[in-house]
């Protein structure tokens, strides 16, 4: 079964680029991991691409998943959020049945 690769917005890749993550050899690693209030919670770091890792780049920065965490975000939008609450990376994720109110953590 195919499925579609997570896409990444102008606005997170420029925010990667402020960041300066490229320079310091550094990719955003969305990562999925078992936890959370909801099941499954999102771990995002900024980290060195590996060699199985799926790469998604723009603007010269570059977004990594690794091939576990790659099923469970199909389809998934990550975008960079600036809203009175905080400023963060978000994940939309149609996976998701279930998410908490800050969006870290979802079930399947």
């Amino acid at each position: 079964m195919f499925t579609l690769p997570p896409t990444v917005t102008p606005r997170a890749f420029e925010r990667l680029a402020q960041i300066g993550a490229a320079k310091q050899g550094k990719a955003l690693r969305v990562a999925v991991e078992g936890g959370g209030c909801s099941g499954f919670q999102y771990q995002i770091t900024l980290d060195a691409p590996q060699g199985d890792d799926l790469v998604l780049e723009g603007a010269g920065e570059k977004v990594v998943v690794d091939q576990v965490s790659l099923p469970f975000l199909a389809s998934a939008q990550i975008d960079f959020s600036d809203a009175l609450i905080g400023a963060r990376f978000v994940i939309e994720n149609p996976n998701a049945s279930t998410s908490c109110g800050c969006g870290t953590s979802f079930s399947i």
